[in-house]
């Protein structure tokens, strides 16, 4: 059989439980202590009841954490790819296939939507363009 880790974390929205994985007893059935809390938005590890994190499950929890933000960011910027590709098969969709029915359902919430979008954009782009110019002048200088 396989060796289990020492930890196991369950993941749930902003973080997860985490937990001692053991099978330290007579029946060797594996054993799952939950010794904290991870929120992986603030940073915050509560430890579970009266368990005292370890410097090595402090460490371990640090660790998981860094991956963890590592994966939802690469998911983040994976989805915002998807979105473009949907925006390009929607356009295609409007075009050749939808019904009057179909886009007198859509065409608000999707210009609604794009015009917010594009506003964001636009305003996110004027400031880094207008950062860039300050540190090319600071530069200069």
């Amino acid at each position: 059989m396989t060796e289990l880790p020492e930890f196991y974390f369950r993941i749930r929205e902003n973080g997860a439980a985490v937990f001692r994985v053991s099978t330290e007893n007579r029946q060797r059935r594996i054993e799952m202590d939950e010794i904290a809390v991870v929120n992986t938005r603030n940073g915050n590890v509560k430890p579970h009841g009266d368990h005292v994190l370890s410097d090595e499950e402090s460490a371990v929890i640090a660790d998981w954490m860094e991956e963890r933000r590592a994966v939802l960011a690469e998911r983040d910027i994976d989805d915002i790819h998807r979105a473009v590709d949907y925006l390009n098969l929607t356009t295609h969709w409007a075009q050749s296939r939808a019904s009057d029915e179909d886009l007198e359902d859509v065409t608000d919430r999707l210009l609604l939507a794009m015009h917010d979008l594009r506003g964001v954009l636009v305003r996110k782009k004027a400031d880094r363009l207008m950062a860039e110019a300050r540190a090319a002048e600071d530069a200069a200088e």
